[in-house]
């Protein structure tokens, strides 16, 4: 069977894994019932399921009355026909970071709730192994493909072994440790591993692992381990050393919504004052960088200290009224 990863013939793979795992748990579909399941017109439900038969998916058609699609062998409770790789695309469609529609991720929901316990067990595990952050740290290049080393470490994480793992630190020096893989991130272009290790949890670059070796032995999973919150914690401690600085300042209520699209993570929003103006703090990667990306926001923003931000801000003023006064 080939892969189903990625479009085949313009259809999108949630929908054909969707229609596979219906053909598993009945004999037999009509075109009427993907079309019902997957809130699809009838016409896309064929074309989909030509496209299954065309990828070398072994489905078969039996025409007249009475007829449909079905598996060679029939229907099957296991996914023992799937590959490894089209488990975990099947697993991943279900889960909350799936770019799949609603109507997909419902009918998946419901098929990965009727398999054997072993297999729903799996599926629950691989739902929640990823997380999707669009923002992005930095300006660098976008990377469009995938980091070597992303497939074997995805599937570790579902299959909850531990890794022996080598890795490259941004000063080139490469070591080995064994790690108990707990999730991946994707960090706008940038990928990472969550894990826990002897030393604690840490986080790596997929795209500094240089080798990955499953050892068999399980995860040590912590019992309330949630890989979103785990990673707000982990994005909001990279985010204060990237910008170091705090600042205070009081800003009306009418821009709050702008600045928050302006600085994202950095803004953090108090209370209001006795004269109507908000409290917030604002982080930054020095004083100088802060007041220039501020100075023209002195209408609505009034920034209360420290006072090296003050002076700055006082120097670009002056300098703007020499230059344009």
């Amino acid at each position: 069977m080939t892969g189903l990863s990625g479009n085949v013939g313009g259809v999108r793979t949630d929908r054909l894994v969707a229609i596979l795992l219906l053909l598993q748990r009945r004999e037999q579909v009509t075109a009427a019932e993907v079309s019902r399941e997957l809130e699809v017109s009838e016409r896309t439900a064929r074309r989909d399921l030509d496209a299954l038969a065309m990828a070398g998916v072994p489905v078969y058609s039996m025409q007249g009355r009475g007829g449909g699609w079905r598996l060679v062998g029939g229907a099957r409770t296991d996914l023992s026909g799937l590959t490894e790789s089209e488990v975990r695309a099947l697993f991943l469609v279900a889960g909350p970071a799936s770019a799949a529609t609603p109507a997909v991720k419902a009918a998946l929901r419901k098929l990965v709730q009727a398999l054997p316990e072993p297999f729903r067990v799996q599926a629950e595990a691989a739902a929640s192994s990823l997380v999707m952050d669009p923002g992005r740290w930095g300006s660098g290049r976008f990377e469009a493909r995938p980091p070597r080393f992303l497939d074997e470490l995805q599937n570790a994480v579902i299959r909850g072994v531990q890794v022996r793992l080598g890795y490259v630190d941004s000063t080139g020096v490469e070591t080995e440790r064994t790690v108990h893989p707990l999730g991946i991130v994707a960090k706008g272009p940038s990928w990472y591993l969550v894990s826990h290790t002897e030393t604690g949890r840490r986080t790596f670059r997929i795209d500094r692992v240089s080798s990955t070796e499953p050892t068999g032995d399980p995860v040590h999973r912590p019992a309330d381990f949630d890989l979103a919150a785990s990673w707000r914690e982990i994005a909001d401690e990279i985010d204060r050393k990237r910008s170091p600085l705090e600042i205070q300042a009081l800003c009306t209520p009418d821009w709050i919504g702008r600045l928050r699209m302006m600085l994202g993570g950095r803004l953090e929003v108090g209370g209001p004052t006795s004269d109507g103006r908000i409290e917030v703090v604002i982080r930054g990667y020095n004083e100088y960088a802060l007041a220039g990306e501020l100075a023209g926001l002195v209408e609505w923003l009034e920034v209360i200290g420290p006072p090296g931000v003050r002076d700055h801000l006082v120097s670009i003023g002056n300098a703007l009224v020499e230059r344009y006064g």
